[in-house]
């Protein structure tokens, strides 16, 4: 991969909406978006067309991908960035499913050993457990959920491997841990949470300002017992994450959230397992194995465990069956994961942000992707020009 001068010119991705412009990127960051195409001859003497030009789209929750399952090998981690580049994703959170206790050091460990520098860029991970509400546990392993202890918690807290934590507000000590971990600077999201409206809210008063897969793995809508789906689609301190792969989420459902929040409070999510990219086939989670189809990844109980879904394929599916334009699907893949992890680095077409860019056709098939403005994929098929 090397880094240069170049421009790119099509329908770029301001905001919400797609306009024609040019944007020209020096070496890793974008130096200077115009809107309208430039051709008054001061750009440099590489220029690629391109139909759309979207920042990099960005996944928080990845378990694995491509055979790979996140855990304590940071080949495995490597493997899945290279994969996800063919996807649209140019950065994303390595995600670490409830596991025993002793996993953990290994997991810090191995991380540190990453090469960043492979495919998308992986920002630091997500721990989505232990602390979780055995009722809400989905294909989360109940004795290691039951094995959490405080003293496991605390060893985390020195850990600047950790980006984002996914816990249940209502168990004990659940405030408190929401309260720690702000205060060092990690993202807390309320999920796999058996929460009232009221325990709910206490936790985003407490500093946490993500829900986990809006609809899954939390306390139901009631009218008069509104619960967490509520508490997340009507607080707009919070960020919903959404998994828009018909599976995990109706279509109405969709369509619903954002009505309710609105684009700019919705970050899409893939939540996707080992198997994305392989096709049908008996593979593992957490320990457990998963039996996969066409669309679903299940437990033998027929549960739920993660996704197949790609982000490239999020957005499509927003666009075809939620109504959502297309710009605003791209927002809700890019900018608004971004915010949530509080990088103005990312997500955004502005001069001075890393030149993390992926490019589409028209029918919102991926054609390329930069990375610190190196090209580090290209579909051979639908290369641009």
């Amino acid at each position: 991969m090397t880094n240069q001068t170049f421009a790119i010119r099509g329908r770029l991705l301001l905001g919400s909406h797609l306009e024609p412009g040019t944007l020209v990127v020096s070496n890793d960051r974008i130096e200077r978006v115009t809107r309208g195409h430039d051709r008054n001859g001061n750009l440099p003497a590489t220029v690629i067309e391109a139909d759309f030009v979207s920042p990099g789209l960005i996944d928080l929750q990845v378990n694995g991908a491509d055979g790979a399952e996140i855990g304590d090998d940071p080949s495995d981690i490597e493997r899945v960035s290279r994969w996800l580049a063919r996807t649209g994703v140019t950065a994303w959170l390595p995600t670490v499913v409830t596991a025993n206790p002793a996993f953990y050091p290994g997991v810090f460990e191995s991380y540190a050993r990453v090469d960043t520098s492979i495919g998308a860029t992986p920002l630091g991970l997500h721990l989505e457990g232990p602390f979780l509400a055995p009722a809400r546990k989905g294909a989360h392993q109940l004795r290691y959920i039951e094995a959490a202890t405080r003293e496991l918690f605390e060893s985390w807290l020195g850990q600047d491997a950790i980006r984002l934590v996914t816990l249940a507000p209502e168990r004990e000590g659940g405030l408190d841990r929401i309260r720690r971990l702000v205060e060092r600077g990690i993202v807390v999201s309320l999920g796999h949470t058996d929460a009232t409206y009221d325990e709910f809210s206490a936790g985003i008063d407490a500093g946490a300002t993500k829900a986990t897969h809006l609809f899954n793995a939390m306390s139901p809508m009631h009218h008069r017992q509104p619960g967490a789906m509520i508490a997340a689609m009507t607080d707009d301190r919070v960020t919903a994450g959404l998994i828009p792969d018909a599976v995990h989420a109706h279509p109405a459902t969709v369509r619903l959230a954002l009505r309710a929040k609105g684009p700019e409070r919705i970050a899409i999510v893939s939540d996707m397992m080992s198997a994305t990219g392989l096709g049908p086939g008996t593979y593992e989670l957490g320990g457990q194995v998963v039996f996969v189809d066409e669309s679903t990844a299940r437990l033998r109980d027929g549960t739920l465990a993660g996704s197949i879904l790609t982000m490239d394929q999020a957005v499509r599916n927003l666009v075809t069956w939620a109504d959502v334009p297309a710009g605003t699907a791209l927002q809700m893949c890019t900018q608004i994961p971004a915010d949530v992890l509080g990088d103005r680095s990312r997500g955004r077409l502005i001069a001075g942000a890393r030149a993390d860019l992926t490019l589409w056709t028209d029918s919102l098939q991926v054609t390329a992707i930069y990375v610190g403005g190196a090209n580090v994929w290209v579909n051979a098929d639908r290369k641009p020009a």
